[in-house]
């Protein structure tokens, strides 16, 4: 499968959310998984440094819009680049180009990514695929979200989106998908 995952671009090496990412990108490395990121710094570079590390395939979904905003090329360990023009074609390539998306903590970012690709699969746009958010911040996030605003997200909606309190999880919850 092709596995895209989103995360924030601020975790450096060497702290626990980069080491969570790497190993995420380990374990669906040894699942025979293509990993699919944004391609740059953080958490997108930890889950391509431990996916190659562990033989896999990674590709960077990378932009020039985020190249103009902030000067940096795809990090070292992305093995095949997609660079498109806009973040808009980098967010659709992202989530149309996978078979399942998983969320790592973030900030507006990660959100956009996790909207959208929400969305489309609730208007139909999108095929269903597994999208499960990593983290206690995404279910505190959506609990907050259905509280406040409940009349708004169907039970049939709120099926879409699973939650794993940490990669381990979400890779055995992916396993069960298979």
């Amino acid at each position: 499968m092709r596995v895209s995952i989103f995360g924030s671009s601020q975790p450096k090496e060497g702290s626990i959310a980069y080491a969570e990412a790497q190993e995420l990108g380990k374990l669906l490395a040894q699942r025979g998984h293509v990993v699919l990121t944004g391609g740059y710094s953080g958490t997108m570079e930890a889950v391509s440094h431990g996916a190659t590390e562990a033989g896999g395939h990674v590709i960077g979904v990378t932009c020039e819009d985020i190249e103009r905003w902030r000067p940096l090329g795809a990090n070292a360990w992305v093995m095949e680049e997609w660079r498109k023009k806009t973040l808009i074609d980098r967010l659709q390539t992202l989530i149309e180009s996978c078979d399942a998306a998983l969320a790592l903590p973030g900030g507006p970012g990660t959100l956009t990514e996790i909207s959208l690709t929400w969305n489309l699969m609730i208007i139909g746009s999108l095929h269903r695929r597994p999208l499960i958010l990593i983290g206690s911040g995404w279910q505190n996030v959506l609990d907050q979200l259905y509280r406040s605003l409940d009349e708004y997200v169907s039970a049939t909606q709120r099926e879409l989106v699973q939650f794993a309190p940490d990669g381990k999880t979400a890779v055995k919850l992916l396993d069960s998908k298979i």
